[in-house]
């Protein structure tokens, strides 16, 4: 399987070119990321998503096509003009992404588009399969129109995998590094009441799940990219301070702090998503880190 990733300098997109032979990469600087990704040795063509269409030449012989670019959410405040990079990122990238597959005389045999749980908004302790109605927030909507997108290609024969991604823990990255600085100085505190759950996945069961989407024709539509074993956010402070050794005994953070801090996005870090991934298992995928406890010891493991 030839296969081609946008948002391949992130942290999930190069533990996916770790597992790929000879990828192609598509990226606003195709020179700069060939030399940043040239140990995964890629083929890298320049492509900015909001102003044009990808080269047609960059698909030649690709199979699978493995799309993860967009402006991140969870980095600075949700300014106006903030939301509006994070839409186009992911509406209008797709589409242009989805408008040159379509125009290709040999097309690839299925497009993996990332996606989010925030999806469905704020459910409490609501057990949420894919078939769970959508919420009407900003990054509900957001993800629905990326994924109405993503669902275009199916039109011109193209199967296409939509992953529903939770908090991506691992080493050297992802939303572990934007949350260990106050645990390790004993700060760890939970967020709000600590009710909310969490739908968390190790990042080594999230590629080989994006890689069994697209080895398996069986496999399409919407998929939850969580672990089966959603944790409240009280549960999570407590195994990730035992994980490293570190007390979690301070007050929960208020909620207003959180809203002071990091605008709308604060009211994020407070909603309930108990994800739970139905379609995956039911589709034969097996876990290799299904509980919490297990994935952070492997993460932080001496």
């Amino acid at each position: 399987m030839r296969a081609l990733v946008t948002g391949a300098t992130g942290f999930v997109g190069q533990r996916l070119l770790a597992l790929l032979q000879q990828p192609v990469v598509l990226s606003r600087d195709g020179a700069r990321a060939e030399m940043e990704l040239a140990k995964f040795g890629v083929k890298a063509f320049s492509w900015n998503p909001t102003q044009k269409r990808p080269p047609a030449e960059a698909f030649t012989g690709v199979d699978a096509v493995f799309h993860l670019a967009g402006d991140s959410v969870a980095s600075g405040r949700w300014t106006s003009a903030k939301k509006v990079r994070m839409r186009e990122s992911r509406i209008a990238g797709t589409r242009n992404l989805v408008a040159t597959l379509a125009s290709l005389p040999v097309k690839p045999k299925v497009l993996i588009s990332a996606s989010a749980v925030g999806y469905y908004g704020d459910c409490g302790d609501e057990v949420l399969a894919e078939s769970a109605t959508p919420a009407g927030d900003y990054l509900a909507e957001l993800c629905q129109g990326w994924e109405r997108e993503a669902l275009a290609a199916e039109q011109h024969g193209i199967r296409v995998a939509l992953i529903r991604i939770g908090i991506v823990l691992g080493e050297k990255g992802g939303a572990l590094s934007k949350m260990l600085k106050p645990f390790y100085v004993g700060a760890g505190a939970p967020l709000g009441n600590g009710k909310q759950y969490m739908p968390w996945i190790h990042i080594q069961d999230l590629v080989k799940l994006m890689l069994f989407a697209a080895e398996n024709d069986f496999v399409h539509g919407p998929l939850n990219g969580v672990a089966p074993s959603p944790v409240t956010n009280r549960e999570f402070t407590k195994s990730l301070g035992r994980a490293i050794r570190r007390p979690t005994f301070m007050p929960p953070v208020p909620g207003f702090m959180l809203r002071l801090m990091f605008g709308e996005f604060g009211s994020i870090l407070l909603n309930s998503q108990r994800a739970i991934p139905k379609a995956a298992e039911q589709a034969g995928f097996k876990f290799d880190y299904a509980d919490l406890e297990p994935a952070l010891q492997n993460i932080f493991k001496k």
